[in-house]
């Protein structure tokens, strides 16, 4: 009998089953019924002594003949946070994004060149320049905007030589930073305002002041552990006057922040005494959500202020889905508006419309952005930053919709002081410049390809594509993926270019490739909507195909980067993970639920629209190569477990590992059937220990095997095709090899910024490695035969 004839017959022997089988059959392990204690908050010296231990690594690597090559995008931009100019200056500007660091041009953006890529983080929250000494740059790490993708920051830095070189100034704990502020004359006082741990709760946030350069902080305005400062404004002319907007900063793994927050605060002697200044805006503080701040330069009693309210208004019209195709049983909210004060915040009115535009400006997440510029040198001309860019010359009375050609999502504007017509904004897709009021704009995004890469698949045409799904910009692959190639004996080798277009899936998808047929694509979507795409004649044909829940019961709990896998014994087996475990034999148009709950199903873990996001979900999904029918899951909220009969019955095999840390990818061992390896993350805790653990016997024990891996988080663990004992782990800082079991580590290669990566494939066939970062796009090392060896 042949092999495809074999497994045909265990498809339906497994069916026949299956059949028979009640859902209530399915077996599995309950949770254990005693308290765990959770591991949250990592020691800001515990991460400077880890990071310590990586440069040490990084220099001494055996492993430096191996060579990191960028392969693009190269037009695919990414998040970016903010921008700064220095004074005066028509040709340096200064851009800082969410996860790939700091980059710097000094040719008006002809080229440029990131300038943090040795520092312990480049997640970058603000950036400011001194008025009085432009040499001296400040740089606020960890992203303000605290998405549930957001990477932690680890104080602020500072240059003395215009970026050439940086030194920590402290606040490590803070972890995000909203925005910095330089005094217009004295330098080395400084104002920043600490957003505070993303996910905990902590007492390092509020405004901090230095009068030394940044030796020593004074904390001058707290509220409490959980409310943060996102935003400051400084009067020019009397630098002593200050407003502060302080708001709920803290989100749960199944919520988005909040609302709820104290407002603005104001303070008229350096921070000694802060007074509340919400005369005049909305009184409901638990609807109030991020509040953004501009005051006019040249007109300093001026202030604006963007509040994003979410007091409830009308109920959608039946039937209505949100952006992500969940039905809206929530009502409509107030959404943006803008206050004016003429009196420097003492009293505000309102002076935006209330119509759909405001209602829908910042959709259910305006939290996210909060940014509001008045021109410099006209007190009545506003920009507006929400999902779109808009402009009034009318004190708010009136808006227009600007940067058509602009990527959206907005989280920063700079207007020269010196010609208001020049303008430079930073989005979800990277940084524009304008010099005509934003009627038309320039595009930087090939100059800094700061793309965010959740993960990356390979198909098997030579020379094979690479998939991945991209922050805000959906999915995409890169076609013609091969190593350099020399041109003759003793000449320097041939540029090799990847080729980049779009692909099927969404910004938040896990993607598959058919290993018999590269043109048919999987990809998970948003939430676990499984698509099946087939490419034919220069297109894509998408179908969705995902298991939908049965009529009157609630949809599916389905994770923002959702398990997926193909079956290693026949691609066209698919399972998909929601709370569920679900299987197709036949390539998506049936399905069977084969597991129960796989999640704690703690119903105090799930949220309330709009705010919800879903946890307690399936995010990783592992079959042994040796048997069909052994299946490891693993969570988010931490939990795994294995069947060895196709979903028949379960064991939880969770005793051993850390608790509630989000499963991120397992792998079923090539070289032995009872080997698995798991890697975990505590992001979502602000703990960024190395989790990676092996088990030898199906998951009844677990070993770490982080050994010496200088900190995390661990996003990824994979085999080595060829060589047993040989693993790869993507950390938030780069990649590292063990060739001994994982009995040690080294960092791996040469020419690889300390980019966050999130994914690595090794091509079975080609022997290349294909990382994906998250912040600084894809990599590839072109023969991974030296550590095979």
């Amino acid at each position: 009998m042949t092999f495809s004839k074999r497994f045909s017959l265990l498809l339906c022997l497994v069916l026949a089953v299956s059949i028979f089988i009640v859902a209530g059959a399915q077996k599995t392990a309950p949770p254990a019924k005693t308290a765990m204690k959770k591991v949250e908050s990592t020691d800001p010296a515990l991460r400077f002594k880890w990071f310590d231990q990586y440069q040490a690594m990084k220099t001494q690597t055996p492993l430096k003949d191996m060579k990191w090559r960028h392969i693009g995008p190269f037009d695919v931009g990414g998040r970016c946070t903010d921008v700064e100019v220095p004074k005066g200056s028509r040709l340096a500007m200064y851009v800082g994004t969410a996860t790939g660091g700091v980059w710097k041009t000094d040719n008006a953006g002809v080229s440029w060149t990131p300038i943090t890529d040795e520092l312990p983080t480049l997640s970058i929250g603000d950036l400011a320049i001194s008025e009085s000494n432009p040499n001296i740059v400040w740089v606020g790490t960890g992203e303000a905007n605290h998405f549930r993708a957001s990477i932690a920051g680890i104080g602020v830095y500072k240059s003395t030589d215009a970026g050439k070189t940086w030194t920590n100034m402290g606040l490590a704990a803070t972890q995000t930073i909203g925005r910095i502020l330089v005094h217009p004359t004295n330098p080395d006082i400084v104002y920043v305002a600490g957003t505070g741990h993303e996910w905990t709760y902590n007492p390092d946030r509020g405004v901090f002041k230095t009068t030394d350069g940044g030796k020593t902080w004074q904390k001058v305005l707290y509220i409490n552990e959980k409310i943060g400062a996102i935003d400051l404004v400084m009067d020019p002319t009397k630098p002593d006057i200050l407003i502060a907007s302080m708001v709920n900063r803290i989100r749960l793994r199944w919520s988005d922040p909040t609302p709820g927050g104290e407002g603005l605060f104001k303070t008229t002697d350096g921070g000694k005494t802060w007074k509340p200044v919400t005369t005049g805006l909305p009184a409901d503080k638990t609807k109030m959500s991020r509040i953004g701040l501009t005051l006019c330069r040249t007109k300093p009693n001026v202030v604006y202020a963007f509040v994003d309210n979410h007091t409830p208004t009308r109920m959608p019209p039946s039937g209505e889905r949100d952006s992500y195709g969940r039905l809206r049983t929530y009502s409509d909210i107030v959404g943006a508006e803008v206050y004016r004060s003429d009196d420097q915040g003492e009293t505000w009115r309102k002076v935006s419309p209330a119509d759909q535009m405001f209602e829908r400006f910042g959709g259910t997440y305006g939290w996210v952005f909060g940014q509001i510029r008045v021109d410099p040198n006209n007190a009545d001309v506003i920009y507006l930053m929400g999902l779109g860019l808009s402009r009034s010359i009318d004190s708010g009375k009136t808006w227009e919709r600007l940067g058509q050609g602009v990527h959206g999502d907005h989280h920063g504007l700079w207007i020269d002081p010196a010609d208001s017509s020049y303008l430079i904004n930073v989005n979800d897709g990277g940084a524009y410049v304008s010099y005509d009021y934003g009627k038309n704009w320039r595009s930087f995004q090939a100059g800094i390809p700061a793309t965010q890469f959740y993960n990356v698949a390979y198909d098997m045409q030579k020379p094979f594509a690479i998939y991945g799904s991209v922050q805000d910009f959906g999915s995409y692959r890169g076609l013609g993926v091969a190593p350099l190639a020399a041109q003759a004996p003793g000449q320097r080798r041939r540029p090799q270019v990847v080729r980049w277009e779009t692909a099927p899936g969404g910004e938040g998808s896990l993607i598959a490739v058919d290993p018999n047929d590269p043109n048919t694509e999987y990809a998970s979507g948003y939430y676990g909507r499984v698509e099946r795409s087939v490419y034919k004649d220069g297109a894509w044909t998408s179908k969705e195909i995902y298991p939908k829940s049965p009529e009157g019961e609630t949809v599916y709990r389905g994770q923002w980067l959702a398990g997926l896998a193909l079956s290693p014994h026949n691609p066209q087996v698919i399972y998909c993970g929601f709370q569920f475990l679900f299987r197709s034999m036949n390539k998506g148009e049936t399905w069977e639920k084969i597991s129960p709950d796989l999640t704690t199903n703690n119903p105090e873990w799930q949220g309330k629209l709009p705010y919800a996001i879903p946890y307690e979900t399936i995010t990783a999904i592992a079959e042994s190569p040796f048997k069909f029918g052994v299946v490891y899951v693993g969570t988010d909220d931490g939990r795994v477990h294995v069947t060895k009969d196709g979903g028949l019955t379960w064991t939880e095999i969770t005793a051993g590992l850390p608790y509630n840390k989000h499963v991120w990818n397992m792998v079923a061992s090539n070289y032995d059937p009872a080997t698995v390896y798991i890697a975990q993350i505590g992001r979502e805790d602000d703990d960024f220990a190395p989790y990676l653990f092996k088990s030898t016997d199906y998951g009844k024990t677990w070993v770490s095997i982080a050994a010496n891996i200088p900190g995390g988080p661990t996003n990824v663990i994979r085999e080595d095709p060829k060589k047993k004992d040989v693993l790869y782990c993507g950390t938030d800082q780069g990649v590292f090899v063990t060739t001994d079991g994982a009995k040690t580590w080294n960092y791996l290669g040469s020419g690889l910024p300390n980019a966050p990566v999130w994914d690595l494939q090794i091509h079975p066939r080609d022997n290349m490695l294909v990382i994906a970062t998250n912040g600084r796009g894809m990599w590839i090392i072109d023969d991974v035969s030296p550590v095979q060896k």
